[in-house]
């Protein structure tokens, strides 16, 4: 069987059909976070302005698992102004209408400030996509279709993703995010933001899980291309919680941050 041709099929206004390669690793019938997560990002900043805005901050709550099943985005502008904006979308389970993720994107108006040119920053000094090692998740192999592996191409930097510790990753999509559509810079940076307890697990793979129902991702930089790195650490915490944070990058530099709160259990 052929794989499918995007990772959500337009099924009319607003509504969506995800298919399989927008599984998740922690449950058969539900979707990775990455997943949603830049479905969400275009609908956010598509929302219409009476000024160009720029999306400053994308803030995601996985309410429930997000389902394999046809889903509705809604969206609504919070906060209005001409210079800060608050916008929310909510992603609806079209069998049961409920409500399994919201995001809120903190958008500031777009204004001609020249950058200081270089992106150096905290941008790690590794190789690029390229030069990096496909990944190869032996824990997954025979499984079924799944967005980590088939929805996205991850290339190993430095580390490794059956190893614990400190990673860094590159990302990018391998099938189109909507079938027909291109994918904005802000969706593949979204996409790819969703990784970093993944690829730098604090405890293994076989024996824990570490879902993380959130996730917070600052925009410094869009991205120029279709590759998206991650420089993500994972810590875990007291009580079964933990903290991923990553640092978002492209080949010219540093792009931002993106945040995840875990939840941290024996399998």
């Amino acid at each position: 069987m052929s794989e499918p041709e995007a990772i959500f099929l337009p099924t009319g206004v607003s509504r969506y059909q995800p298919t399989e390669l927008a599984r998740g690793p922690w449950d058969p019938h539900a979707q990775h976070g990455g997943a949603p997560a830049a479905l969400l990002a275009g609908a956010l900043e598509h929302v219409p302005s009476d000024v160009p805005m720029s999306v400053l901050r994308l803030t995601y709550e996985f309410i429930r698992p997000v389902p394999l099943s046809e889903l509705r985005v809604e969206t609504r502008i919070v906060r209005p102004g001409g210079r800060v904006q608050l916008v929310e979308a909510l992603l609806h389970a079209e069998e049961t209408e409920t409500v399994v993720c919201r995001a809120v994107a903190l958008r500031v108006r777009a204004a001609d400030v020249p950058g200081p040119g270089r992106r150096d920053g905290d941008a790690p000094a590794v190789p690029g996509p390229d030069q990096s090692e496909p990944v190869r998740m032996a824990l997954f192999d025979g499984g079924p279709t799944m967005f980590a592996r088939d929805g996205m191409e991850v290339r190993m930097a430095r580390g490794a993703f059956d190893e614990t510790g400190p990673a860094v990753a590159w990302f990018r999509l391998r099938r189109p995010l909507v079938a027909g559509v291109e994918p904005t810079p802000l969706q593949r940076l979204a996409a790819a933001a969703d990784f970093g307890n993944g690829i730098s697990s604090a405890v293994p793979w076989a024996t824990h899980l570490f879902i993380n129902p959130d996730l917070t991702v600052y925009v410094e930089h869009l991205p120029a291309g279709e590759w998206v790195g991650l420089d993500a650490t994972t810590r875990v915490g007291d009580g079964g919680s933990g903290v991923a944070e990553s640092v978002l990058f492209d080949a010219s530099g540093r792009l931002g941050r993106s945040l995840q709160g875990l939840y941290v259990a024996p399998r």
